[in-house]
């Protein structure tokens, strides 16, 4: 074997999170996995993961040699490509996490066409709204609907996200629209979210910010289940278009305080910032960022 086949033997040890199952996944027998990463080290004179029975740890020298082998091996799938104008073979596991909606309502097609596109490429999806650490639980992507704040990820922008006030016909019929941030503190809000107060910040315009303390009749921790408390008639409610966007579009529910500026958001897709990411991850982040960006077709309701 060349010194690529054993960089490549290497990594897939890392991302798969053991010599078993790199094994199981280039489907050869464990002993010569072992005997490769063996090899390995014996030749660059240093241990790259520290083995017991129970786990295997990369190393400070393993951590810095996967970054810099998997951007080497990057490049020569590149060089690859535009020299053969074939693309680049595209396989493995694809482990990801998104929000729940955001998953169910707009992703299917995407995975679709990707699947499509790569045929020997797997996917394990999780879609949930739980708080997902990447690292302890072997996810190599997340999309996140949210600002970032943890110095330990790499993030790439894909879309922003907008938000919108809306209620059914029959609410406003009922209770009036309201006009003003005064009139909009005395109806009836339904909460994305279990936290104790509520406020919404809205920009009027002439660019001064109004923050409202609302009065949440309603509060729960899914959107979907929110959007169809609205078209129910239950009150007033703020969530993003990427949920709304359907019942907007028929009707079900109605946009109001639409002088106001809503506060916005980012989606992004997220990754272990000590982790090389993956072709199949950095082609899929690509056709996510080409298929959304800052004009969503959610967004032309």
């Amino acid at each position: 074997m060349g010194q690529l086949e054993d960089m490549a033997m290497f990594v897939r040890i890392v991302e798969a999170g053991s010599i078993t199952k790199a094994a199981e996944q280039l489907n050869i027998a464990k002993s010569a996995v072992s005997r490769r990463l063996k090899e390995l080290e014996t030749r660059l004179g240093s241990q790259l993961i520290s083995r017991t029975t129970r786990q295997s740890n990369l190393t400070q020298a393993g951590e810095q040699y996967y970054q810099k082998v998997g951007n080497i091996l990057s490049e020569v799938d590149a060089l690859n490509e535009e020299t053969s104008g074939a693309p680049t073979r595209i396989e493995g596991t694809l482990k990801m996490t998104a929000p729940l909606s955001f998953g169910l309502m707009h992703l299917n097609d995407v995975i679709d066409e990707y699947a499509n596109q790569h045929p020997n490429l797997n996917f394990e999806l999780d879609f949930s709204d739980r708080h997902v650490d990447l690292v302890e639980e072997g996810f190599e992507l997340a999309i996140r609907v949210r600002e970032m704040q943890d110095s330990s990820y790499q993030a790439k922008r894909l879309a922003l996200i907008r938000y919108a006030l809306c209620a059914s016909p029959e609410y406003l019929d009922k209770m009036g629209t309201p006009k003003t941030v005064e009139e909009l503190a005395t109806h009836k809000i339904l909460q994305y979210g279990l936290s104790k107060s509520s406020t919404i910040e809205l920009i009027d315009e002439q660019g001064k910010k109004h923050e409202i303390e609302v009065n949440s009749k309603i509060k729960v921790n899914n959107g979907d289940f929110l959007r169809e408390m609205a078209v129910k008639g239950q009150g007033i409610a703020f969530l993003p278009t990427f949920i709304t966007y359907q019942t907007l579009a028929s009707g079900e529910l109605v946009p109001i305080m639409q002088q106001y500026q809503l506060p916005t958001l980012n989606a992004y897709a997220v990754y272990p910032k000590n982790r090389f990411l993956s072709q199949r991850c950095r082609y899929l982040i690509d056709l996510i960022a080409e298929r959304f960006g800052d004009d969503p077709y959610w967004d032309r309701y």
